[in-house]
């Protein structure tokens, strides 16, 4: 049986699957910073299917999880490694409400009857990832000098605003954000040290940090 966690003498992997690489870059930058024990034991790696759970319940969901978890243990098997976790990234395009709730239950309880031999976490983001990056503003001018976050954004529940992105694209100034310059804004936050005390809340972001930081 794959170990559960990672151990001081074997190198493994984690796999990151997302709807795309700038996803995974940054929980890749999460990761880091939640858990340094982690990037000095694992390698991450990406799986390049798209997550599409969100609106799959039943046999669908069965299936899908299926799929993609088949997908990070055939990844283990090609790079030789112990498959230590599986992190699964899917944008919510909703708030943290009761529906929030449902789903995540539902994708993480699937997760958890499947893979019993690695540990998981669900990185469902509301309304989308850069909701979460809106925690950490002082990243943004690390990446463009002349970016501000606006007032009316700081401090708030990110996960209660509605398309963060858009938000960040009328918002920042000059050049505008682009969906492609989140991974550097999470680096920037790491490199920085502003992911361990974010500013404001967003629940998701809560619970997928809480996934990551019971892994043992």
């Amino acid at each position: 049986m794959t170990p559960k966690g990672p151990q001081a003498d074997k190198r493994g992997i984690i796999v990151l699957a997302g709807e795309d690489q700038n996803d995974c870059d940054i929980l890749a930058a999460l990761i880091r910073a939640h858990r340094p024990d982690l990037g000095a034991a694992a390698k991450l790696v990406r799986i390049n299917d798209p997550v599409r759970l969100r609106r799959k319940s039943g046999p669908d969901l069965t299936a899908a999880v299926r799929a993609l978890a088949g997908k990070a243990r055939a990844k283990a098997r090609q790079q030789r490694s112990d498959l230590l976790g599986f992190i699964v990234h899917e944008d919510l395009d909703g708030y943290t409400d009761t529906q929030y709730d449902r789903i995540r239950k539902a994708l993480s309880g699937e997760f958890a009857r499947q893979c019993t031999e690695f540990r998981t976490a669900v990185a469902l983001a509301a309304w989308e990832s850069e909701g979460w990056l809106l925690l950490f503003p002082e990243a943004f001018p690390h990446v463009r000098p002349r970016w501000r976050v606006p007032e009316r954004l700081l401090d708030k529940d990110t996960g209660r605003l509605k398309d963060a992105k858009e938000e960040l694209k009328r918002g920042l100034g000059m050049p505008v954000f682009r969906e492609c310059d989140g991974p550097a804004v999470a680096r920037e936050a790491l490199k920085h040290r502003l992911i361990p005390s974010p500013r404001g809340s967003n629940r998701s972001y809560a619970d997928f940090v809480g996934d990551l930081t019971s892994w043992n």
